[in-house]
């Protein structure tokens, strides 16, 4: 089957073809790097990871780009308040940023262009839509002359009389029309700049993305990704600009994901609810934070609760408990081969219904990214497992074909957790159980207890089984 996207321009979901066979070019916009990430944010940042990993495992090449937004009003107020500068600021910012995304298991993306990198790029785009009448110099700014786009609110699907009336334009003199909007904005005293044809100033938000996207994935790109919230101004005004000056399509297909409510209300400042990626980690498994965000559809808007995360806390265990007994059950057979994902396990009726269930997740995933339904069809493949597992006479090539498609999954969904660096590698507990079985049986009691604290310690269960101790983490 092939991938279908629902594609925001157009309102519909259409089959998923790349302008290059094999060869996907993809661009999510990226934070402003002038505070930690918050829920909000890491949902893009987990959705297209899944994305981007679907795609790559079902064999595409995929550039995935992802910006940091490093000068803007924020990080120009944020460095006032630290006494530091808008640099200084967005090192800081990019590195818990890159720290925050590995802890959930997103993979990096190709290229992380930095906006204060590329300035002469910005300026050299801003000139070419100057040079073709799409811009405009009033008062050291530049902006985009919205009217001359006849275009402009095809992604959003507004027309300019709406977008003229349904949203707050600060009256500006500077204008030739209320909703153009700004390229470059004249330095403010004091304000960190870099020099242009029209005066010291730097880059406006949207132009950023247009610049960079085009330097690193061409004219036009096959997906183009990020929040609800920036379909309108954001991605409305990169579509302008980029394609005004090339005359190309930006993207050929567009994917937004929903909002995200805390406790059924609307995360805002206003209202002090956020919650940021590295507060929650210290109270919630990161894989526990992808399965929430993953178990609702990405166009769907999506409820933050202590009740919705404490569930997402107990369907991680269940998978996680599943692949655990299956390598412990591994362990206390024969070793088998090296197990690929649809060769036979012996078991003509369990390969049957293994090739359902992966034929379902992968219809799912190819329904626009459906990932509720394909979590179902991973819990599938966990009960079809934990009832295998019930079996005294099960081989080891039938276990292993469980497992493998478990992992094989997983290497989309990022479900299974992550072993912090800090925290003790599967190796290093397996031999601390043998040292302990050892200790009981020589009667070194205090060595034995050593080791069984250091486990707890470590969030480490044992369990007795018929075929041996068992451990899995908390």
């Amino acid at each position: 089957m092939t991938v279908s996207i629902y594609n925001t321009l157009t309102r519909a979901q259409e089959p998923f073809v790349p302008q290059e066979e094999g060869k996907v070019k993809m661009y999510v916009c990226g934070p402003t790097v002038y505070d930690y990430i918050h829920i909000g944010n890491a949902r893009p940042v987990i959705f297209f990871d899944v994305v981007r990993r679907y795609l790559e495992n079902t064999g595409y090449d995929v550039s995935y780009i992802v910006n940091f937004t490093d000068v803007d009003d924020k990080l120009i107020r944020k460095a006032e308040q630290l006494g530091t500068t808008v640099p200084e600021v967005a090192d800081k910012f990019i590195a818990a940023f890159n720290e925050d995304i590995e802890a959930l298991g997103v993979h990096k993306a190709t290229r992380n262009p930095r906006v204060t990198d590329h300035i002469p790029l910005i300026v050299d785009f801003i000139q070419g839509l100057v040079d073709k009448d799409y811009a405009y110099e009033s008062g050291g700014d530049v902006y985009f002359r919205t009217n001359k786009f006849d275009e402009y609110g095809k992604l959003s699907h507004q027309n300019t009389e709406e977008l003229q009336h349904g949203i707050r334009i600060e009256v500006d003199e500077r204008k030739e029309h209320a909703q153009d909007f700004v390229l470059w904005k004249a330095a403010k005293p004091g304000e960190i700049y870099w020099a242009s044809p029209w005066g010291d100033g730097r880059p406006g938000w949207h132009i950023e993305c247009s610049a960079m996207a085009r330097e690193y994935l061409g004219d036009t790109l096959d997906i183009h990704g990020g929040g609800h919230d920036l379909q309108f101004p954001h991605h409305e005004c990169e579509v302008a600009q980029s394609e005004s000056l090339t005359g190309k399509p930006l993207a050929r297909y567009w994917m937004h994901n929903g909002y995200i409510h805390i406790n059924n209300e609307k995360m805002s400042k206003s209202l002090g609810n956020g919650i940021s990626v590295r507060e929650l980690l210290k109270r919630t498994k990161s894989s526990a934070i992808r399965y929430f965000m993953l178990a609702t559809h990405y166009r769907s808007p999506l409820n933050f609760s202590d009740d919705t995360i404490q569930q997402a806390e107990n369907s991680i265990e269940r998978i996680a408990n599943c692949a655990g007994n299956l390598r412990h059950r591994l362990n206390s057979l024969a070793s088998a081969d090296v197990f690929e994902v649809g060769a036979s396990s012996g078991n003509a009726e369990l390969d049957a219904r293994l090739a359902a269930i992966q034929g379902q997740f992968e219809a799912k995933m190819n329904d626009d990214f459906n990932t509720p339904d394909a979590i179902t069809a991973l819990f599938e493949l966990v009960s079809e497992a934990n009832n295998t597992m019930q079996r005294q006479d099960v081989t080891a090539n039938e276990l292993s074909a469980l497992l493998a498609l478990i992992e094989q999954f997983d290497k989309t969904l990022g479900l299974l957790p992550n072993v912090a660096a800090d925290e003790l590698l599967d190796e290093q507990i397996e031999n601390l159980i043998i040292e302990r079985t050892e200790a009981r049986k020589a009667k070194n009691w205090a060595r034995a207890d050593e080791i069984r604290d250091l486990l707890a310690a470590e969030n480490i269960v044992l369990e007795d089984t018929p075929q041996g101790i068992k451990w899995r983490r908390k």
